[in-house]
């Protein structure tokens, strides 16, 4: 394997083949994969890409594509077997263009996704994706994994925000489309095979991408309600009093908002009193920010005659508002003060999502009594993180993890087919739930999946053991 490296350093440079010190490259955000890769190399421009798929498809050498390394189902990780390359995108971070007529940016696959939100808003424009991780997570990696994030209910998934794509084949070849067209009916739509893709039909270079106006202001408020029927009945209401301005609503159980207030007691409700359950909401708009406030009031105060919400609070000022967020933004890591749990990144009609929190919740339950879920998530697009906590007795943490996953797992996902969902919402399959999505998918479905693979990767070389 020396001359594989060799030839990538002569591909690349020295500096950007790296063939030791791998935790940054090999292992996940979660820390449950570690792989072992043979070398990580990191090109420069598409032209570096290409040359380096071409070498690894005429030595049979399996290929890990990699942006930020973010991801939470292992889709960017490499196996043990020392054999892979992990081809990462990292040092290409330009933003290329930035177009205010077609209201588009062009941008290479390395681009961290808050500069780019940031160089955006330069520009008196809104790139609304936005998550978590977003200050290291790299647009590549959100393209690869149609990433969702909290405004999906106004401006939909990644894929709903690309207009163009560059993508490196796994022959070695460059298709490149770019040209951020919104209408173009010449035939198969390429792109959206490879957004969702995980890396496994080739490695994405650049993108266009869709810019809004920017909202002159922008209204938040936190809500407390009886239950997840209530939040979905003041989900409707909202949207006849407010329509497309809503851009996120997250749902919080207070299991969930009692766990991160014991993580970091700074972090509590602004509510006076304790309620079942939460609702965060951004309500954007192009008006004044004293008329929207307004109308957010007025409908918050209908809700509230109407017996949909028990109280509410609204964000006076950025800080108040981003006090508010980091209720949301800070519930994934504040679920280590009760230990690992059990996570599942479930999507559902959302008029279904209160039927499948009692129904998961009973079953759960029955079979592990004193099971504790933390609920929250994007209610709005029927997005639900739904994470199961062990019971306080009878279990230790590693007995939990070890024993429990594969029955809780198969618990949760079965109610989620029950109720027409899917169990992977925007976190991908990856490693985590490459067989457990065969329980899911039709035959069919399953099938047209491996020919389009077969038809694009023949020899098997991109992003192996991950989604099929």
């Amino acid at each position: 394997m020396s001359g594989l490296i060799d030839q990538l350093r002569a591909i690349v440079g020295e500096p950007y083949v790296i063939t030791s010190d791998f935790a940054a490259y090999a292992n996940d955000w979660r820390k449950k994969y570690f792989g072992k890769p043979l070398v990580v190399v990191k090109p420069g421009t598409p032209e570096e890409v290409a040359a380096i798929v071409r070498l690894c498809a005429a030595t049979s050498t399996a290929l890990v594509p990699q942006a930020g390394n973010t991801g939470l189902v292992g889709g960017g990780v490499p196996d043990e077997s020392g054999t892979q390359v992990i081809l990462n995108v990292s040092r290409m971070n330009r933003v290329l263009e930035v177009d205010l007529t077609n209201n588009t940016m062009t941008v290479e696959a390395g681009c961290i996704l808050q500069n780019l939100q940031d160089t955006a808003a330069a520009n008196n424009r809104l790139f609304p994706l936005s998550l978590a991780a977003e200050g290291s997570c790299e647009i590549g990696g959100n393209i690869s994994t149609n990433a969702g994030g909290v405004q999906v209910l106004r401006y939909g998934n990644t894929r709903e925000l690309v207009l163009g794509l560059e993508v490196v084949l796994p022959s070695g070849e460059i298709w490149s489309g770019l040209k951020g067209l919104r209408k173009d009916n010449t035939g198969y739509d390429l792109k959206h095979l490879f957004i969702g893709a995980e890396g496994t039909l080739g490695i994405v270079t650049k993108a266009v991408l869709k810019l809004f106006p920017m909202p002159s202001a922008t209204q938040t408020a936190f809500v407390g309600l009886a239950s997840p029927r209530k939040a979905l009945e003041l989900l409707n209401h909202m949207k006849a009093a407010l329509g497309e301005r809503i851009t996120a609503f997250e749902l919080i159980s207070h299991f969930a908002l009692d766990v991160l207030e014991r993580f970091n007691p700074a972090l509590r409700s602004p509510l006076g009193e304790t309620h079942a359950w939460y609702v965060l909401t951004d309500i954007a708009d192009s008006r004044d920010a004293a008329a929207l406030a307004e109308d957010v009031e007025a409908a918050l105060g209908s809700a509230m005659e109407a017996d949909l919400i028990a109280d509410a609070a609204l964000a006076k000022n950025e800080t108040e508002a981003r006090r508010m967020w980091d209720l949301r933004e800070t519930l994934p890591e504040a679920q280590s003060v009760d230990g690992r749990n059990i996570k599942h990144d479930v999507s559902l009609p959302i008029s279904k999502i209160a039927d499948f929190i009692d129904a998961a919740d009973a079953a759960l339950d029955a079979a592990y009594p004193g099971v504790r879920p933390v609920n929250f998530g994007h209610l709005g697009d029927g997005n639900l993180h739904y994470n199961i906590t062990r019971p306080r007795d009878g279990f230790t943490e590693d007995e939990w993890m070890n024993n429990a996953s594969e029955p809780v797992n198969r618990i949760v996902h079965d109610c989620v087919a029950r109720f027409n969902g899917s169990i992977s919402a925007e976190h991908g399959l990856g490693q985590l739930k490459r067989e457990e999505i065969k329980r899911y998918k039709s035959e069919i479905e399953l099938n047209v999946m491996r020919a389009i693979k077969n038809a694009l990767d023949p020899k098997g070389i991109m992003n192996p053991g991950k989604v099929l």
